[in-house]
């Protein structure tokens, strides 16, 4: 598996990551109700990190888990846990379906969960940006939905998160 083909999940991956409220110092969104803020997240080295192998292929599964910071190498936020399943290829072409839940430093409290449908190639250094929607969550986030628009950032993904809890 390529470095870019496990680099997808870091929503953060994908995928879908963490956040400390506190750390991160979300804004209000102007309804009241609802949270602005960004993170940066960074994959965590798992076994088998930095190895290639076969190209991608319809019903490969793959898990992603990234440390979350308020800035680039700054105070850490909270975790994430990212896992795709590649549905579609294509020539370089990949679709993969991941879901992810964040997971909380600080209040308010509770997780975050998100999915995406992600196309990325395999050929490309980085993956494009992509947006990952918010599907609930549990605590103070029981309501949560929105949306986290991920974006490649050197060796991190920038995160920006815009929920709403209503």
């Amino acid at each position: 598996m390529t470095r870019t083909f496990r680099r997808i999940g870091a929503l953060g991956a994908c995928t879908v990551a963490a956040v400390a409220f506190g750390a991160a110092a979300p804004v209000h969104a102007d309804n009241g109700e609802g949270f602005e803020f960004t993170v940066y997240a960074k994959e965590v080295p798992g076994e088998g990190t930095g190895t290639s192998g076969p190209p991608p292929k319809a019903g490969d599964v793959f898990t992603v888990a990234d440390d979350l910071y308020k800035t680039k190498g700054g105070t850490k936020a909270g975790r994430d846990g990212v896992t795709c399943a590649v549905v579609r290829v294509s020539g370089t072409q990949v679709d993969a379906n991941c879901v992810g839940t964040f997971v909380l430093n600080g209040g308010p409290g509770g997780q975050i969960t998100a999915q995406a449908l992600v196309t990325f190639d395999t050929s490309a250094e980085a993956p494009s940006a992509y947006d990952v929607a918010i599907t609930g969550g549990t605590g103070d986030f029981k309501n949560a939905h929105g949306y986290v628009r991920s974006t490649p950032d050197g060796d991190y993904q920038q995160m920006e998160f815009h929920i709403t809890v209503r």
